[in-house]
């Protein structure tokens, strides 16, 4: 008998199992076993599929008129003993998850599930537990750093943390002191409750390494990690220590909503308004919906969830301003810190082709003079987004993608950020054979080298040359060149740090007084109607790594900015942010959506399908939506026609999508569930057969 296995106790029964299924298989949301044991719901268990043996949790019953099996059952191969069982509420949120985004259980909850553990077998999870390490996490507290004293707004926010039954939204200005009372509301919970746990999420794997380290100096050993950058081994050690309750603070990205924590009573969604949170792969859940659902689920143990920003998204503003939130506003800067001034240099007055302003130089230069640093934000990496022939006009485009190739100088090599395919820079025109090839457009390695070539003539205080840093996702690409950045620019070591919006998110940069940001218009006028928010949310957030260190500030006796290039000064979103005003701005945004009838006054999901050839993906959707004229609710729901999507090609792969939305949500989630069946049989059948795959997005955030 397998390892794990307890003797049996009882005639064989039917037991329900929930397996990882391939994506819109459809199977059954749970397949019926025999077993011999009494297997408690949340059991972990290996059961036969097909030819494979795989890992399963065993889930709830199923409704009494669920249809009988009309197959032979198959029997339990093994059962994990060694672990307690997943809990209801655990259970729950994988089942309302499943249902809300149209996916099967168990494709959800096994996939919450570390590799490692989904890979093994009981007798190696028992050598894994029975080692050295594996037992209760020291209790938080001991030898824990004083917690500094709160201010009269942090302390009323914590106040009400503590009192509500709503969710909060922690609506506070960046460097207005969130991240101590997340620390000090997690501190009075274990004060009261010992074995309580928390789960704090953020956006970004950059982001933990220095929460991280506030959290372990206030709570000791009693945090673990769960993100995608850790190893195998490293996954299943936090897991097993949030699992089984030894974890008392768990710090993670949008998965770690899918931990298992049996004692969780508090959650909380840092920079709640960042779109990471929402998976663009599989399930393509929101962690930040689902957080307030999670601690809806446990709200009668006292679970509390906690939304904090300084640009909260419009759903969640517009939550609160119906009252399903409490929002607590925390509008002042700590020690007095001031609000940086904005600065519009308006590019119709510079020479075509100007990269920075003269004065945006002089600026820069001035700040580094007087050992002060610099920010310098451009939403686009590489050196130049695409090179091209001035003779004929050829251009590097993807062969694979409906994008351009991107320039990058260190490599000499043009690359596709979408599928990967890495060429070398042709010596000449592959078009017409001119040699005299040309960078369009810059990136930030261009920039960084303009701004490095600038400042060549400068000198720091200690004699050495002024240094140019530059963080995105080919910079942070190596193992530790992340940390290695951020800690060069928490010492002084780099004086002007230029990125991508990677330098704009939670960082706590103390000797920055001035952030310009140099390509801002794009986002304007975006065929995304998202497009004003985000750009508002990433100026305001960029604005707010300046000037957040006070007294330095005073020392200096300088002026915090926001310096932006634009040919738009006019426009109503910079006057908002000339004000800090996001209130305003707010409610300007959702006037129009209201007027729209866009989110969150209606309700979208998205079909999408792909294929190799786009017209194969077109046609299938054409048909899934004849096929659901007649459904129930069809009335209330709106299906618009099939199109392309914006980047069509990808990696070969044709794209194409069909946008569902409703002013109902329940008759929108209702007419899914019913459509469901048919887009299987629609897969199935002849208008199928050149289709690669097909998805459901509901509550997309890029079309």
């Amino acid at each position: 008998m397998p390892s794990g296995t307890p003797q049996p106790t009882e005639p064989a029964t039917p037991v329900e199992v929930v397996v990882a299924t391939p994506a819109h298989s459809g199977l059954a949301d749970s397949l019926t076993y025999l077993s011999r044991h009494s297997l408690p719901p949340g059991t972990l268990v290996r059961v036969p599929l097909g030819r494979r043996r795989v890992l399963g949790i065993v889930w709830d019953a199923p409704a009494e008129d669920a249809p009988a099996p009309t197959t032979a059952l198959r029997p339990v191969e093994e059962v994990w003993t060694a672990l307690p069982p997943l809990d209801a509420h655990w259970r729950a949120l994988v089942r309302f998850a499943a249902r809300y985004y149209q996916r099967a259980p168990g494709e959800i909850a096994l996939a919450a599930l570390p590799p490692t553990l989904r890979a093994g077998d009981a007798a190696r999870l028992q050598r894994r537990l029975a080692r050295p390490g594996a037992g209760p996490t020291p209790a938080p507290g001991a030898g824990a750093a004083e917690p500094p004293v709160l201010t009269a707004a942090q302390r009323q926010a914590l106040q009400a943390i503590e009192a509500s039954d709503r969710p909060v939204l922690l609506f506070g200005a960046t460097g207005s002191g969130k991240t101590e009372v997340y620390l000090q509301a997690a501190e009075r919970l274990l004060r009261r409750d010992p074995h309580a746990q928390v789960l704090v999420l953020v956006p970004e794997i950059n982001l933990t390494p220095q929460l991280l380290a506030r959290l372990q100096q206030r709570f000791g050993d009693a945090v673990v990690t769960l993100h995608s950058g850790l190893t195998p081994a490293q996954r299943l050690r936090a897991w097993l220590a949030a699992h089984q309750g030894h974890a008392r603070i768990v710090l993670g990205t949008r998965m770690a909503i899918f931990a298992s924590l049996p004692r969780l009573r508090l959650i909380v969604v840092d920079e709640e308004h960042d779109p990471s949170y929402k998976s663009q792969e599989g399930a393509r859940y929101s962690a930040r919906d689902l957080a307030v659902y999670r601690a809806h689920l446990g709200a009668a143990d006292g679970c509390r969830v906690v939304l904090g920003s300084a640009t909260p998204s419009l759903e969640s503003w517009h939550a609160a301003q119906t009252g399903r939130y409490l929002r607590v506003e925390m509008g002042e800067r700590m020690g007095g810190a001031r609000w940086p001034r904005l600065r519009l240099l308006d590019t119709r007055q510079l020479p075509r082709g100007t990269v920075l302003a003269p004065a945006l130089l002089q600026a820069i230069a001035a700040r580094v003079a007087r050992g002060e640093q610099a920010l310098v934000l451009l939403n686009r990496r590489g050196y130049a987004p695409v090179i091209g022939c001035g003779h004929c006009g050829w251009k590097s485009a993807c062969p694979h993608c409906s994008a351009y190739l991107v320039f990058h100088k260190t490599e000499r090599a043009l690359r596709c950020h979408h599928c990967g395919h890495r060429t070398p820079v042709p010596q000449h025109c592959p078009s017409c054979g001119d040699p005299d090839l040309h960078a369009l457009g810059q990136g930030t390695q261009q920039l960084q080298e303009r701004l490095a070539m600038e400042l060549a003539s400068l000198q720091r205080s200690d004699g050495t040359p002024v240094r140019v840093g530059r963080l995105d996702a080919d910079s942070a690409r190596a193992a530790g060149a992340l940390e290695d950045t951020l800690q060069a620019v928490h010492q002084g070591d780099i004086d002007v740090l230029v990125g991508t919006q990677m330098i704009a998110k939670g960082h706590d940069f103390r000797r920055i007084t001035l952030v310009a940001s140099v390509n801002t218009d794009g986002a304007l006028f975006a065929s995304d109607w998202r497009a004003p928010e985000r750009l508002f949310t990433l100026l305001m957030q960029a604005a707010g790594r300046a000037g957040r260190d006070a007294a330095f500030v005073a020392a200096q006796d300088s002026a915090v900015e926001l310096w932006v290039q634009t040919a738009h000064p006019g426009h109503p979103l910079f006057a908002a942010l000339a004000r800090h005003d996001f209130a305003a701005f707010a409610a300007r945004q959702l006037q129009e959506r209201r007027q729209a009838g866009m989110p969150p006054f209606s309700h979208q999901a998205l079909l999408r399908a792909e294929a190799r050839q786009l017209p194969v993906a077109l046609q299938w959707l054409t048909e899934a939506r004849a096929a659901a004229a007649d459904l129930p609710g069809a009335a209330l729901v709106t299906l618009y026609a099939p199109v392309p999507m914006t980047l069509t090609r990808v990696a070969d792969v044709e794209r194409a999508q069909l946008l569902l939305e409703s002013s109902h949500r329940p008759a929108l989630q209702a007419f899914l569930a019913a459509w469901l069946p048919r887009l299987h049989a629609l897969r199935a059948g002849p208008t199928g057969r050149g289709l690669l795959r097909w998805a459901i997005d509901v509550d997309p955030l890029h079309f």
